[in-house]
């Protein structure tokens, strides 16, 4: 083991309505009820509630200026045990609906909170303000890039506002190191470097296994393929298959994604993408890369971004978190949202900055609602519409991508030092993991040219890479084209 340097030691010391019968449609859109008034409380649904949404149950619940009315979720089990929770902290019993169009069509509900797999996100968003509520909706915002794009344009067009649940927006400690970095306090900063350093085991081998009987699969997979449950665990580990999921750089990583584009000033989908990766380690019933590096290139800006799954060490003191590379020091923000740290390039701490929470994102959208203004929004969807899209950018490289060995791979990336540099990283960590990526090769998608504002693939990959920025949905749960939002 080689000695730690005297700038480790510094960094790492830092340190349902139900259908009525088939081929019912998307709920109608109906001239809802104004909103509460300044001085009234605001009506919230909250859509999937097993996981994260026990958080915007929470963060709704301390306010005195919010009632719960309504829980959604397509396993009655689930939302009918968090009912009874509300109803005993609260007061007063909300309404239990497995089908989401249900609440979309009630004129008592002023707000959506929508924590649900990342599949509905974009849909349920796009339902809810033609409906006129108003929309927290979790990262990511979509589950592909042009369905993101369209709940935009819904909430542009209906003048709704809708916020986009990466927190990191609304935490001073945020706010300021992003003030400091714009204002030249590390120099010119070009390149930051997303982790998703998470460890993730095995979810298990690939079958046929029951859906349980509470739940309500026809809903629960909306807008999705409709494919059989080939996992062991029903909730969460959906995560880790395309159908539903994104992998952990649209989880844990979107947060990083957000944070990294916010400080480089990025604001489209840039001009170039490229990734490689594998699900090494284990074989499962995931689908998703556990292994990834994607490099966004736009203008003089670069994300580099780094998704593992198996046991690793962190970089400059963060496993989950950014680093901001510039000519005169860098800056490091790590899961501690509320805590980060500059340092000059000698690896001494010169600026700390601290502050927030979550419960701070959630009042920040509630105050917006309350005066009806999108300008107070800390993530705007817009906002989170990008950085989620980044993420889809990858993995679409990714997925088109080719097997190949370590020298392959090394040889592709051509004389880009700072992605051999990455790829060296990321095939010692798989060498300390037991993965001879040799033996267990990656895969390296090709580098695809993107017209970022427009947000279409250009150029020679153009016709295999446009197809995967949209999946329109199935039957009664297609996404809706420009013309009918």
């Amino acid at each position: 083991m080689s000695h730690s340097t005297r700038r480790e030691f510094l960094e790492n010391s830092m340190f349902a309505f139900a259908a009525a019968a088939a081929g019912s449609v998307a709920p109608q859109v109906l001239q809802a009820a104004p909103a509460a008034s300044p001085n009234s409380k605001l009506r919230v649904a909250v859509l999937g509630v097993n996981g994260r949404g026990g958080t915007h149950i929470s963060n709704f619940l301390r306010r005195e200026d919010c009632d719960i009315v309504a829980i959604v979720d397509p396993d009655e089990a689930v939302g009918q045990k968090r009912v009874e929770q509300i109803a005993g902290k609260q007061g007063s019993k909300p309404s239990f609906h497995k089908d989401l169009r249900r609440v979309m069509e009630d004129p008592n509900i002023d707000v959506i909170s929508i924590a649900t797999p990342n599949h509905w996100h974009s849909l349920a968003t796009i339902w809810a303000v033609q409906n006129k509520k108003y929309v927290y909706v979790e990262k990511p915002v979509s589950h592909n890039v042009t369905e993101g794009r369209r709940a935009v344009q819904a909430a542009r067009k209906h003048g709704v506002i809708v916020q986009c649940g990466t927190q990191s927006r609304s935490h001073q400690s945020h706010q300021e190191a992003m003030a400091f970095i714009h204002n030249g306090g590390i120099g010119e900063v070009k390149l930051a470097r997303g982790l998703c350093y998470k460890r993730r085991k095995s979810i298990g081998p690939r079958g046929n296994y029951d859906v349980p009987a509470s739940v309500d699969y026809n809903v629960y997979l909306g807008p999705a393929d409709e494919e059989p449950l080939t996992r062991q665990r029903f909730h969460y580990d959906w995560h880790w298959q395309w159908n539903c999921g994104n992998g952990d750089i649209g989880n844990q990583g979107i947060h990083q994604m957000d944070i990294a584009r916010w400080g480089l000033g990025i604001n489209d989908l840039g001009d170039r993408v490229v990734s490689y990766g594998g699900r090494l380690g284990y074989e499962d019933a995931g689908e998703t890369a556990n292994t990834q590096v994607s490099i966004h290139d736009s203008g003089d800006k670069r994300i580099i971004f780094e998704t593992r799954g198996l046991e690793t060490d962190g970089i400059r003191g963060a496993k989950i978190g950014v680093i901001f590379y510039g000519s005169e020091g860098y800056l490091v923000s790590t899961s501690n949202y509320s805590s980060v740290t500059a340092f000059d390039l000698d690896g001494n701490p010169i600026k700390t900055f601290k502050g927030g929470n979550t419960s701070q994102h959630f009042d920040n959208f509630v105050e917006a609602v309350k005066a009806n203004d999108q300008s107070m929004l800390n993530c705007d969807i817009e906002e989170g519409h990008i950085s989620s899209a980044l993420c889809h950018l990858g993995n679409i490289s990714y997925k088109l991508g080719e097997t190949m060995d370590t020298a392959e791979l090394r040889a592709a990336l051509g004389d880009d030092e700072q992605a051999v540099e990455s790829l060296d990283r990321t095939v010692q960590h798989l060498t300390n993991n037991d993965v001879n990526a040799d033996r267990t090769p990656m895969a390296l998608g090709p580098a695809l040219a993107l017209n970022g504002k427009e947000e279409v693939f250009v150029g020679s990959h153009a016709s295999a890479a446009n197809p995967l920025l949209f999946r329109e949905g199935r039957g009664e749960f297609q996404i809706p084209d420009e013309a009918s939002l």
